[in-house]
């Protein structure tokens, strides 16, 4: 029976418009036209001009077919015409399909066979690999070259200033009729057999865009770096949420020290966001490099567990470390490490490993916890009993595209079920102890290779550190490292295992070091499966 809240109020058009990042932009722009929007090289471009380009794209897109349900795809580095396209193609109606820039060739067709690409932005940087995967794809889709060096290789139809030329720079209509369409299509790192296509929602990028400048207070006078690719989840929801802020997008073309660092001080840099290997990246750089870097620049980090020794270097440098915690799948972060004023005066070694956590929910994610797989109850509060991070609310997923095998096991018992192993600490924030997959058992005991990777970071001679199981003969399985030394550094495997034993139980220390370079993906992730696929190959050992 209908109650006197359910008579006369209904949903109308005058009281309710579908949620979605993109409307954020014509706010700002109205409000801050002259303001820096975004700032590439020597070229300044104003919130006006941004939302100019941006009408002129979507109008030109729909001139030319595109509609609902069309996906776009994007092969770029951080460029202005990629901030743009993160507005313009939902717009349309059509999602926006972020390429990885570090895939090959068959792993790009794969992606624009399974998305079904009809367009396809192509940075004259990867024309070469781009023109090899159309070779490979069944697709035939519109593709545009975006010439931003000036001197590149052009595989398509049109240039992207052309097509700017064709759009009106005062549209707009958008074609979002339900905030639960389809806004973009990211694409899983694909480490064993093809990758997975994650479908996000307008709504669920909004409310994480939201999130984020909830826990991560950006001021409207942010200046963003874009040391963070905007291909992973959409750059962690940036574009919208550094635009929703009135900040400015600093462009970088390519992710190293000195650029960093220029940028820091020639741009002003207030905020930027990246994986740990990024941290480590500028934590390591040459000595006279560092000195000129201000201090008071906030960070993000995210995309694997962070070391302490990593967050407590770049601390000691200046910086202001947020750790956050998620996964495609979930937008990027959903997870921040909030700090509490009362830890200000513990010492700095509380202090990183408190940071170090992965920590609470965002407010814009209803449920996170960590259950235990078989009976989908919550691990009791003892910083002890593993269990696996699951989350539950409006942003996560849509689901994996044409694939509902793989969303149906992935959202099993009503949770999205991560593969993240952690505990729960009494305050209740929660910590990684490693992926599912990745956990050593050696002698009936768990062993977290995240635990032993954060001891050897904290060896002076050490730059980077990845733990994986080793066959053995006694044990089952035992840690096998994986070293890389700081440059002009010597060490032996003796020295890192002594080391080891003097910090932790004996049973949790590597059996096996082996010097050498990391597999990394794109994102800065080791790539632990041809880690595991070299120690394999090597004799199992007996103890």
């Amino acid at each position: 029976m209908n109650n006197i809240y359910q008579q006369g109020l209904d949903q109308v058009y005058a009281n309710h418009t579908p949620l979605s990042p993109v409307n954020f932009l014509q706010r700002t722009a109205q409000v801050f036209p002259e303001r820096t929007a975004i700032i590439h090289g020597n070229n300044h471009i104003s919130y006006q001009t941004y939302v100019e380009n941006v009408n002129r794209l979507a109008s030109a897109l729909i001139a030319r077919g595109v509609k609902e349900g069309n996906t776009v795809s994007v092969m770029a580095a951080n460029i202005p015409a990629f901030l743009e396209a993160h507005f313009a193609v939902p717009m349309t109606g059509a999602v926006l399909n972020a390429l990885n820039t570090r895939l090959d060739a068959p792993a790009l067709a794969f992606i624009l066979d399974h998305g079904e690409c009809d367009v396809l932005f192509v940075d004259t940087e990867y024309s070469e690999v781009m023109q090899q995967a159309l070779s490979l794809s069944s697709r035939n889709p519109l593709v545009i070259d975006i010439d931003d060096l000036g001197c590149g290789q052009t595989i398509g139809s049109v240039s992207y200033e052309l097509l700017l030329a064709e759009g009106n720079p005062h549209y707009t209509d958008t074609f979002i009729t339900d905030e639960w369409q389809a806004l973009s299509l990211n694409y899983t790192s694909g480490t064993t057999g093809n990758p997975k296509g994650v479908v996000y929602s307008h709504r669920g990028a909004y409310l994480n865009a939201i999130g984020n400048t909830l826990i991560w207070p950006l001021g409207e006078h942010a200046v963003y770096l874009w040391t963070l690719p905007m291909f992973h989840c959409n750059g962690w929801c940036f574009p919208w949420t550094i635009t929703a802020a009135g900040g400015t997008h600093v462009c970088l073309r390519h992710v190293e020290p000195q650029a960093i660092v220029e940028s820091f001080i020639n741009n002003g840099v207030t905020h930027f966001c990246g994986a740990p290997i990024v941290l480590n990246m500028i934590l390591n750089a040459p000595a006279e490099l560092k000195l000129n870097i201000p201090k008071n620049i906030k960070a993000m980090t995210a995309g694997a567990p962070p070391p302490a020794a990593v967050i407590k270097g770049m601390e000691s440098l200046g910086f202001d470390i947020t750790q956050s915690y998620g996964l495609t799948e979930v937008y990027g972060p959903c997870v921040v490490s909030q700090w509490k004023p009362e830890w200000a005066d513990k010492d700095e070694d509380e202090r990183a490993a408190l940071k170090a956590r992965q920590g609470v929910k965002y407010p814009t994610q209803e449920h996170v916890d960590v259950l235990a797989p078989e009976t989908m109850k919550p691990v009791p509060n003892d910083a002890q009993t593993i269990g696996e991070i699951m989350f539950r609310g409006n942003t996560t997923m849509k689901g994996y595209l044409k694939n509902p095998t793989a969303t149906e096991e992935a959202f099993k018992h009503g949770w999205f079920h991560s593969g993240d192993l952690a505990v729960k600490h009494p305050d209740g924030y929660i910590e990684i102890r490693d992926r599912s997959k990745d956990i050593i058992i050696s002698g009936g005991e768990n062993i977290s290779s995240v635990e032993v990777e954060g001891l050897l970071f904290n060896h002076p001679k050490i730059l980077e550190a990845a733990v994986v199981a080793k066959e053995d003969e006694k044990w089952g399985e035992t840690p096998c490292a994986f070293v890389t030394l700081k440059p002009g550094e010597q060490a032996t495997s003796e020295e890192i295992i002594a080391f080891c034993r003097q910090h932790i139980a004996h049973f949790k220390c590597p059996k096996t070091i082996i010097f050498s370079a990391l597999p990394k993906t794109s994102t800065g992730k080791v790539q632990k499966f041809i880690l595991r696929e070299k120690v394999r190959n090597l004799p199992a050992q007996a103890s």
